[in-house]
C-alpha cells in the first residue's frame, strides 16, 4: 500500500509542472490576440495603463475556460508519453503494477480540473464579461473617440447608437456615419451622412458630431409619424458629463450574469420560449464545459501510455484537436438547441 501512495503521489508531481507551464504558454497566447485592441486603445483612445490591465484581468476568465481543459489534457499525456519512452511503465508493470493502479492520481488531477474550470465557469466568466462591459462604457464615456470603432454598432452611449465605416484618428474626419439618437423621450432621431467630422469642446467634456450632406428620419413613436429632413450641415452634440450622471444600470446579457442571477431569470417566468431555452442552454454549459477536464484526460492517459515512438510535440496538436473537437460539439449542441428538438441538458 505505501509503494502505491508514493507511485501515486510521483505521478501527481509529475504533471504539475507541465500543466503550469501549458497554462501559461497557452493562456499567453489567448491573451496575445487582444494586443491589437490593447494598442488601439492606448494610442487612439488614450486609455490609461490601469484600464489596459484591468480589461486583460477581466479577459482571463473567458479564456481559463478554454485553457484549463486543455492544459489538463496536455501535461496528463506528456506525462506519461515520457513515462513510457523512460521505460518506466515497463518497470512499473515489472513489477506487478496494472495500468489500472496509476488512474488515481490522473483522475484525481482531472477532477481538480474539474473543479477549478468550474468556479471559472461558474462565476469568473460572467464576472469578467460584465466587468469588460462596464469598463469599456466607462472609457468611451470618458472619450467619445472610443465609441468610433470603424464598422462596427457602438451602443456603449446611452441612448445612442453609432456606426462609422472609416476614422482617421487624426483628424478626426468621419466617412458613411449612421447615428441613432433616442434622447428625446417618444422621437427616435436616425442621422445618415457620407462625410463628417468630430469636434471636441475645449472647456466641457462636450463633443459635436458634424454631419455634412445627409438626411435625418424622424420617426414619432407616439404619433406614428415620420419627418425626412435633408441638410448641408448638421451637428449632434453629446456631453458626456451629463450622461454619466445620469446613466442607467447597465443591462446584462446572458453570458454576463452569475448563477443566482441565471436561475433567478430563468424562474421569472419568461414568456419567450427562445429566451427561455437560450437562458437554460447557457445554465446547463456552465456545468458541462469543466466535464472536459475528465473526458479529455481520462482520454489522453491511454494515449500517453501507447505513445512511445510519437514526439512529444504531438501532445500540444492532440491536445489541441481533442478540445477543439469536444467544443465543435458543444457548439453543435447549441445550434440544435434553437430548433427546440432537444432538452438543453443534452444539447449541452
Amino acid at each position: 500500500m505505501n509503494n502505491f501512495n508514493i507511485i501515486n503521489k510521483y505521478i501527481f508531481r509529475e504533471l504539475l509542472s507541465p500543466f503550469a507551464i501549458s497554462l501559461f504558454f497557452l493562456t499567453f497566447i489567448f491573451l496575445m490576440t487582444r494586443i491589437t485592441q490593447i494598442t488601439n486603445m492606448v494610442v487612439n483612445y488614450n486609455a490609461d495603463i490601469s484600464s489596459v490591465v484591468l480589461m486583460l484581468v477581466y479577459t482571463l476568465p473567458r479564456f481559463l475556460e478554454f485553457t484549463v481543459p486543455m492544459s489538463v489534457t496536455i501535461s496528463i499525456f506528456l506525462t506519461f508519453m515520457r513515462m513510457s519512452q523512460g521505460n518506466e511503465i515497463v518497470a512499473l508493470k515489472g513489477a506487478g503494477v496494472s495500468i489500472y493502479k496509476l488512474l488515481p492520481p490522473v483522475m484525481t488531477f482531472c477532477f481538480i480540473g474539474v473543479l477549478l474550470t468550474l468556479c471559472v465557469s461558474v462565476f469568473g466568466v460572467s464576472w469578467g464579461t460584465l466587468s469588460i462591459k462596464k469598463k469599456s462604457v466607462e472609457i468611451v464615456r470618458s472619450s467619445i473617440d472610443a465609441a468610433l470603432q470603424e464598422r462596427q454598432f457602438n451602443s456603449e452611449l446611452e441612448d445612442i447608437m453609432i456606426y462609422v465605416s472609416h476614422v482617421d484618428m487624426k483628424t478626426k474626419r468621419l466617412k458613411d456615419v449612421f447615428i441613432e439618437d433616442r434622447r428625446t423621450k417618444g422621437i427616435v432621431s436616425i442621422s445618415t451622412a457620407p462625410d463628417g467630422e468630430l469636434i471636441r469642446s475645449e472647456v466641457d467634456q462636450i463633443y459635436t458630431i458634424k454631419l455634412y450632406n445627409g438626411m435625418i428620419n424622424q420617426v414619432d413613436l407616439e404619433d406614428k409619424f415620420v419627418n425626412n429632413i435633408h441638410f448641408e450641415s448638421y451637428d449632434i452634440n453629446i456631453d458626456l458629463d451629463v450622461m454619466n450622471k445620469s446613466s442607467a444600470e447597465i443591462a446584462k446579457e446572458l453570458d454576463e450574469r452569475d448563477i443566482v442571477d441565471l436561475i433567478r431569470f430563468i424562474r421569472s417566468g419568461i414568456i419567450n420560449e427562445l429566451d427561455l431555452r437560450a437562458a437554460l442552454m447557457e445554465l446547463h454549459e456552465k456545468f458541462s464545459i469543466p466535464f472536459a477536464c475528465m473526458a479529455l484526460g481520462l482520454l489522453a492517459f491511454p494515449l500517453g501510455i501507447q505513445s512511445t515512438s510519437i514526439r512529444r510535440s504531438s501532445g500540444f496538436s492532440l491536445g489541441i484537436f481533442f478540445l477543439v473537437f469536444y467544443y465543435f460539439l458543444l457548439a453543435a449542441g447549441w445550434s440544435v438547441g434553437e430548433t427546440g428538438n432537444f432538452p438543453p441538458f443534452l444539447q449541452t
